[in-house]
């Protein structure tokens, strides 16, 4: 018995043994899973703290990581945009995402996601929208791919960009012309458009070019440094836009540069001087250049406010280095001093900054330079100044227009005028020089022959007609008489605009209590009265001329006589027929080319 009690106090020891070892390798196993633990969240902590500290490096703007994590997670993205094409489209977005291994941008898609318009498969016919204010330019198109929300858990923590952010594409950031038409004025206006897109917003360009000669002039838009899609890659594998505007409006454009017939004017023009007036103010502001400013005196006259500068009348000539060059420019320089009695200051995009130029050209007279991009300055000039620009041999002026365009728009207030070259032998040509500086000794040596022989380049879609090329960067001997008596007509016409009372801009409202009366006079005489009152708006506006339109027509037809009244009341009786009921519409129209709205329209019976 006491043997079994040894044996059972043995066994007794060697559970206890056993179960003190469980225990503490219990005990050291949880000890090592938590030690784990605490290690993964110490990891997940500092990579936080890291994405959190990317983000700070994008903005001063506070961002709380985990907060905008958990709403990317749970809500994925978001997007609503505005227009009914992809060319008219422009589009708001919470944390659209970019990844810069793929470069594409992602939409996460959530239960709670939303995606207005939700187009399905025809947001790929061809696009979402335009990148670029260029229309339908199939190297400007947008999309994104699409993902579900839990993917994010197999890829790189997000970097989030705080910073309200407009997307867009510059069209040539090489090129005057292409950075004011295509990416400044609409991006200020889009800007202008959405009220998160003030002065703290971020531009993100992601058409892959590099910062380019004027990379400044974008700075302008925003106190925050615009990044490019080559920056991107710096911050993180995937980025998060928290709010995103995608695409920029086409308002302020004027031309089309050929890409599907030869270049011109849009055929639908929305913008006015006046906005681009007030965009280039905005940027002389911001570059601290003085703003000339013209209003009108006492007698309805545009003036200038700074009588000193106004006597001061000077020109100012774009001298090129390089190709289009003025060969005699000296001599013009000296021909304008002498003939017409004036300052002349020569500029220079070579050799001085862009803003030491603008601070001339805002208060020239006039601007005169070779066809080129530089000749966008233009709309730095002030009101009443004069344009001219100078083609080579062969350049129809007719058919390159942009800054006529310009120039011509309704509020510019500004004169153009083209002076082309109509002699060959004051021409000199490159033949030799690389195609895209005009060369032309690889093509065919009958092509070359028919582009020698050719005295006019004929119309053409953009962008390497060799014939183009080859006379554009033609050199040019300005002939000084015919030269110098254009500038003589036009600062006659200068003068002449100076003392021209500034034309209203305002349109006329509808006519009131338009009303009609009708009597028959026999069984094939009628007449139908029309009366009305001036638009509500007319008593507050000193117009130089009203008019009125009324459009008659008799039910039941297609067509319908047109009238243009001096007074507010007439008696029609010519093609008026008795007992018969006519439709008659009425409208104002002030300085014989603004238009007010038709009134209600009455019908009226004989």
């Amino acid at each position: 018995m006491a043997a079994g009690m040894r044996a059972s106090a043995a066994a007794c020891r060697m559970n206890f043994g056993t179960l003190l070892n469980g225990l503490l390798v219990s005990v050291v196993a949880a000890l090592l899973w938590k030690c784990s633990k605490l290690s993964e969240q110490a990891f997940l902590l500092e990579e936080e703290l890291h994405m959190v500290q990317r983000s700070q490096e994008l903005s001063q703007a506070r961002i709380d990581y985990h907060v905008a994590l958990q709403a990317l997670q749970e809500q994925g993205t978001r997007m609503v945009c505005t227009g009914k094409m992809h060319t008219d489209r422009i589009c708001r977005f919470d944390y659209l995402c970019y990844s810069s291994e793929a470069e594409e941008f992602v939409f996460f898609q959530s239960n709670f996601s939303t995606m207005l318009p939700n187009l399905g498969s025809r947001r790929f016919q061809p696009a979402l929208l335009d990148l670029s204010s260029v229309e339908d330019h199939n190297t400007q198109y947008f999309n994104f791919l699409e993902l579900p929300v839990a993917a994010l858990k197999f890829m790189p923590k997000p970097v989030f960009v705080p910073d309200a952010t407009l997307i867009l594409n510059r069209f040539n950031p090489d090129n005057l012309m292409h950075i004011f038409h295509d990416d400044l004025l609409p991006a200020f206006y889009t800007m202008k458009q959405y009220s998160d897109l003030d002065g703290e917003a971020r531009l993100v360009f992601m058409e892959g070019w590099g910062e380019g000669p004027y990379f400044d002039l974008y700075r302008l838009l925003s106190s925050k440094q615009p990044l490019l899609k080559e920056h991107l890659k710096n911050f993180g594998k995937l980025m998060c836009f928290t709010k995103s505007y995608v695409g920029l409006s086409k308002m302020t454009t004027w031309y089309q540069y050929g890409f599907v017939q030869p270049q011109g004017p849009k055929a639908n023009v929305l913008v006015s001087g006046n906005e681009i007036r007030q965009f280039a103010s905005s940027l002389m502001k911001k570059m601290n250049i003085t703003i000339v400013r013209t209003g009108e005196n006492d007698r309805g006259t545009v003036e200038n406010e700074n009588k000193g500068e106004a006597n001061d009348q000077y020109v100012v000539i774009f001298s090129r280095s390089t190709t289009r060059l003025i060969l005699n420019e000296a001599e013009v320089v000296m021909a304008i001093v002498q003939e017409l009695q004036m300052r002349v200051v020569t500029v220079s995009l070579e050799e001085q900054s862009f803003p030491s130029i603008i601070q001339v050209i805002r208060g020239a007279s006039i601007l005169v330079s070779m066809h080129g991009a530089q000749l966008i300055t233009s709309l730095f000039l002030p009101r009443g100044a004069v344009v001219v620009e100078l083609f080579p041999f062969a350049v129809n002026p007719e058919h390159y227009t942009p800054y006529k365009t310009l120039a011509s728009l309704p509020g510019m207030d500004l004169h153009y005028i083209s002076w082309r070259n109509t002699k060959e032998e004051n021409t000199v040509t490159y033949p030799d020089r690389p195609w895209e500086q005009g060369g032309i000794i690889h093509l065919e040596k009958e092509d070359q022959k028919k582009i020698l022989k050719s005295k006019e380049v004929p119309r053409h879609l953009c962008c390497r007609n060799p014939e183009w090329l080859f006379r554009i960067y033609q050199d040019t001997l300005v002939d000084i008489p015919s030269f110098i008596e254009l500038l003589k007509e036009a600062m006659k016409t200068k003068l002449n605009l100076r003392k021209v009372k500034a034309t209203s801009t305002v349109h006329p409202g509808r006519v009131r209590e338009a009303q009609c009366q009708t009597s028959v006079q026999t069984t094939k005489e009628a007449k139908l009265s029309v009366s009305w009152q001036i638009p509500w708006n007319l008593k507050y506006l000193k117009v130089r001329e009203v008019k009125y339109e009324v459009w008659i027509q008799e039910q039941g037809e297609n067509t319908y006589m047109p009238y243009i009244l001096p007074q507010q009341n007439y008696t029609f009786s010519e093609n008026i027929k008795p007992f018969t009921t006519y439709l008659v519409w009425v409208r104002c129209i002030f300085n014989k080319n603004l238009l007010g709205p038709f009134a209600d329209v009455l019908t009226c019976r004989t």
